[in-house]
């Protein structure tokens, strides 16, 4: 049966629903990073926290950016679902398996030769980075399994399926985080503490176990076990694969362009010395906490959407768009107050050393004051994505964030111009570009976005 149309009320109702299971999933996952963030910042020196700001960056960008292509399942199952055709979606299904096998490949080549990325701090070899990225890729076969798990369950709006588990999964992190940094704590005198390989080693434990329960779901689960996603084998429909893979790239690559923004502030940020790249972790790992309640409401947008398209219902495709666009935007706008608020407490839960709460201090502003920005650009793009519409955005996203957001604060960061303002040198240089690079990104997807839903 296909879906009913609404009026936006109920899109707002059933976006804010849906959004809010997605929300508390998104948070449990972004977790990990905090967790590592953290624990470490207390537990451990200056040097391990800023080998995890950079092992981080470069494993965060790669895994961004693959699942990103794996987000061109959530409009084709969302499409199917709304259609009402179990076999389409449990086809779909197994085709995502597919791709995941192949981005795997791709991730795992990244992640065991990452030479070509350390170069950019300066360090051809790093031998605490390269450890901690290679018991990661580890772990990544089961990351993109899950990717594709979690896809489906968004798609038929059942995002409960896996936000348990995610929550479960970091109570699971959190406790072998505290095993492999305290060893000694839990009376096991003999083992070292492994610092950030201990956090890559907890990461990765978390990981499978997380596919592994996803694969009983898909055996045991009276929502799942219908659509028999698991239960035949097929090879991959190239065919198939071209559609995926064609607006799974540009979806992938935008968010490439999003996240490697971030990333090469972390790399640049290297080379102005420890103090100021732990200062920046903290600031961006807060950020990408942030970022899970805009995020987490574009993917409920983009779910909704991609249904009632699927069932023919343009009208009340468009209030659901909208819907999302403004939610996302209202929320954030809370968000931003709060931050400049409690800045400070926030920070210092992160870290005592005085010098790096002052480094994140003067990064938080950035980070209240870009939230409306971050949302809007967000959502946008992906209820774009539902239209099937992803070349464009990306080429924007390149322009916006690496060309004014990167370039600019390049130029800040390390005063090229010699135009002398202190408070905009140093890592706030990075993070004022990225901040210019949201507003542009936002107006440029809002105002095509506006011009897509127009359409009859």
């Amino acid at each position: 049966m296909s879906l009913p149309g609404r009026f936006p009320g109920q899109s707002v109702i059933s976006l804010l629903r849906l959004a809010a299971g997605v929300l508390i999933g998104q948070l449990a996952i972004i977790g990990f990073g905090v967790a590592d963030t953290v624990m470490l910042g207390r537990y451990a020196d200056t040097a391990s926290l800023a080998t995890l700001s950079l092992g981080q960056a470069i494993y965060i960008t790669m895994f961004v950016a693959l699942s990103g292509v794996t987000q061109a399942l959530l409009p084709t199952f969302g499409r199917a679902h709304g259609a009402a055709s179990p076999q389409l979606l449990s086809r779909a299904f197994r085709q995502g398996l597919w791709l995941a096998v192949m981005l795997c490949a791709l991730g795992v080549a990244v992640l065991v030769w990452p030479a070509a990325l350390l170069r950019l701090t300066g360090n051809w070899h790093d031998p605490s980075v390269d450890r901690y990225l290679r018991i990661l890729a580890l772990g990544l076969p089961a990351a993109l399994f899950f990717r594709v798990h979690t896809a489906l369950s968004q798609a038929i709006a059942k995002p409960l399926l896996v936000t348990l588990l995610q929550v479960a999964a970091l109570l699971l992190k959190l406790a072998l985080n505290a095993l492999f940094l305290l060893p000694a704590n839990f009376g096991l005198h003999h083992l070292p503490a492994l610092g950030s390989t201990g956090c890559a080693i907890a990461t990765v434990l978390t990981q499978w176990m997380l596919a592994g329960i996803a694969l009983l779901q898909h055996q045991r689960s009276r929502t799942l076990r219908p659509y028999k996603a698991l239960r035949h084998w097929e090879w991959p429909d190239w065919a198939q694969q071209r559609a995926l893979w064609r607006l799974g790239g540009p979806i992938g690559l935008g968010l490439l362009v999003e996240v490697s923004a971030f990333t090469f502030m972390a790399l640049f940020i290297a080379r102005l010395g420890d103090t100021q790249l732990a200062g920046h972790q903290i600031a961006a790992n807060f950020a990408t906490v942030l970022y899970m309640l805009p995020l987490s409401v574009s993917i409920a947008a983009g779910s909704l959407v991609a249904q009632q398209l699927g069932a023919g219902h343009v009208s009340a495709a468009r209030h659901a768009a909208w819907g999302g666009v403004g939610a996302a935007a209202l929320l954030s706008a809370g968000i931003g107050a709060m931050v400049w608020l409690e800045r400070v407490r926030i920070i210092a839960w992160y870290t005592p050393d005085p010098g790096v709460q002052a480094v994140a201090s003067h990064l938080f502003v950035f980070i209240a004051s870009y939230q409306v920005f971050d949302a809007v650009q967000a959502c946008s793009a992906f209820v774009l994505r539902s239209y099937h519409i992803a070349s464009l955005p990306s080429a924007l996203y390149a322009f916006s964030l690496w060309g004014v957001g990167l370039g600019g604060g390049y130029v800040l960061a390390f005063n090229t111009l010699g135009l002398h303002a202190p408070a905009l040198q140093g890592a706030a240089g990075f993070w004022m570009g990225n901040s210019a690079g949201l507003a542009l990104a936002a107006g440029s997807l809002a105002w095509l976005l506006w011009r897509v839903t127009r359409r009859p």
